[in-house]
């Protein structure tokens, strides 16, 4: 662990912090993305997320290429979270220049088509669940999902699968409190499989190879 990467991680993400929380207060309303709004009541818990994030990408990956894009896609997991719970969107003025971005930092540091063909792979699969249910999910979720395909390669399983076991949660209590009322009300997927990108992205590679060692014996 490089402790002093961590250091200036967690300085970063501070800064970011606040830059973060304004991006997620216009993105949704079509606003300039820096333009001027009153702090947001919770630009104290955007700015822990990308302190804590940061700092754990640079203890992780050091002084990197690969800290960076990681630091990145957990920066952009941040305000997404935030929007979707919000405002049941994912700006598409965040997720899509971030998908590039994290994208063209991942094939520089490590030249390989995976990170694109996960990204379409993911957003596939989304996609074609929304197309046989439309009432649960939407298209900032596949725009999510090929996102972290770009920033997470192979280990976007990891994401996956995380996130909606996750989101089961929920929506398990909802049905048991609502019955069939329950699908009416929405659960942000967005959120979940946020978290289950953090997961993915420093756990990610142990989980597929616990699982190829179980699946093997």
């Amino acid at each position: 662990m490089d402790v002093a990467a961590g250091l200036v991680g967690l300085v970063v993400g501070i800064v970011v912090g606040p830059v973060a929380d304004r991006l997620a207060t216009n993105a949704p309303r079509h606003d300039p993305l820096i333009g001027s709004v009153p702090r947001s009541p919770r630009l104290w818990l955007v700015t822990a997320g990308t302190a804590l994030l940061g700092g754990a990408c640079g203890l992780v990956f050091g002084f990197s290429l690969e800290a960076a894009a990681a630091a990145l896609l957990c920066w952009v997991l941040v305000i997404v979270t935030r929007t979707d719970f919000e405002t049941r969107l994912i700006p598409d003025k965040i997720i899509l220049p971030g998908g590039v971005l994290v994208l063209g930092l991942r094939t520089i540091d490590d030249p390989s088509v995976e990170w694109i063909l996960c990204a379409l792979g993911a957003g596939l699969l989304l996609f074609l669940i929304v197309l046989v249910y439309p009432r649960g999910l939407g298209m900032g979720d596949v725009k999510l999902s090929a996102f972290l395909g770009a920033g997470l390669g192979i280990s976007v399983i990891v994401a996956m699968f995380v996130g909606f076991f996750l989101a089961f949660v929920p929506a398990l209590v909802l049905f048991v409190r609502h019955g069939r009322e329950a699908r009416k009300k929405a659960i942000p997927l967005g959120p979940f499989l946020a978290l289950g990108g953090v997961i993915a992205l420093f756990w990610g590679d142990a989980i597929l190879d616990w699982y190829r060692s179980i699946s093997t014996s």
